[in-house]
């Protein structure tokens, strides 16, 4: 049985063909080597806690400062905790969020990892 043609490679500008969305070269860039939720902790175990911390707080936070009544929908930390498990599981370290504030939040703020020397 014949196999599928080849296709070019879905990074812009690259002329390599490949059997997959994205050439070995570019596939590190688009895909990435973050592991899963549940290998970063986010098991069942965080979503009991979760669902607990968003009863006990079931406004946004960012959305309270100005003013607007939203309800949470995301337990976020606010210090990012990189892999560290005493933070993560700090209750201190969490705050309720709307969806919106949360991904407004993480793509500007949580990015990148901030040093301080």
């Amino acid at each position: 049985m014949p196999t599928k043609p080849k296709r070019p490679c879905k990074h812009p500008g690259c002329p390599r063909l490949t059997n997959d969305r994205y050439c070995d070269q570019h596939a590190k860039l688009h895909i990435g080597d973050r592991a899963n939720a549940f290998e970063r902790g986010y098991s069942s175990r965080w979503q009991k806690a979760r669902k607990r911390f968003l009863v006990k707080h079931s406004l946004c936070a960012e959305c309270e400062r100005t003013g607007k009544l939203t309800p949470a929908t995301v337990a976020d930390h606010i210090k990012p905790h990189r892999g560290d498990t005493a933070l993560f599981w700090d209750e201190n370290n969490w705050q309720p969020l709307c969806k919106k504030c949360h991904d407004r939040k993480t793509r500007t703020r949580d990015q990148h990892q901030e040093y301080n020397y």
